[in-house]
């Protein structure tokens, strides 16, 4: 059965498909075939008939195998707001998305699941994306964005994966905020707070150099 993780954040908007293809990246420099999903998203727009979203095009990009757009991202919302909101007409189900996983497993040795949001965002209204870790039985990678408020922010997402029954498989520091004063030691004060290891620290970039990324991480 091939190996899986899933990947939240602290926040929306903090690097978690950068991430996301940073670890496949590292995990295809080590000689494993990986495949990516992001089940849940919003502010998706029309392409050749059907709503995409880029963050899932990018995943489906760097897939060791070739897949169907649906395989990657099978709930896909417009409106730019939470799934909950967005998905009202077409709801997210758990279990679709785990069956979807599950046929995943079958094509790759690793699979990268990247959440909707932070960790108690919601994806319907009576499950968030903890539920969604849980029904997968994934351990867990933070993409924590180092920024102001960034420890409070990954100590509280920490706990929260804790007191899920999850394994937390570690952190990655993704550096969004080229201004922060004292970057390192907001890295270093969050590396002694979580018990759970450092997997990589990204540095800001505008643009991504994936590859780059991907030797920054060790898993």
């Amino acid at each position: 059965m091939a190996k899986g993780y899933f990947i939240t954040g602290t926040d929306t908007n903090v690097g978690k498909t950068w991430a996301t293809i940073a670890l496949m990246r590292y995990f295809k420099a080590q000689g494993k075939s990986v495949v990516g999903m992001k089940p849940v998203a919003s502010g998706c727009v029309m392409r050749d008939g059907q709503l995409k979203n880029e963050d899932a095009l990018l995943i489906q990009a760097n897939a060791s195998v070739e897949l169907s757009y649906d395989a990657i991202n099978p709930y896909a919302y417009e409106l730019p707001v939470s799934p909950h909101l967005a998905g009202i007409k077409n709801p997210v189900i758990l279990d679709q998305v785990v069956s979807g996983f599950e046929a995943l497993q079958e094509l790759a040795d690793i699979v990268l699941v990247e959440g909707a949001g932070g960790w108690y965002s919601p994806l319907n209204e009576q499950e968030d994306n903890s539920d969604l870790a849980v029904a997968l039985a994934l351990p867990v990678s933070i993409v924590v964005a180092i920024r102001l408020g960034c420890i409070n922010h990954a100590r509280l997402t920490y706990q929260s994966i804790k007191q899920s029954g999850v394994s937390c498989a570690g952190w990655i520091a993704m550096c969004t905020d080229p201004e922060l004063l004292n970057r390192e030691g907001n890295i270093q004060t969050i590396k002694a707070a979580l018990d759970a290891p450092l997997l990589g620290v990204l540095p800001y970039m505008e643009v991504a150099d994936f590859s780059f990324f991907a030797e920054q991480l060790a898993l």
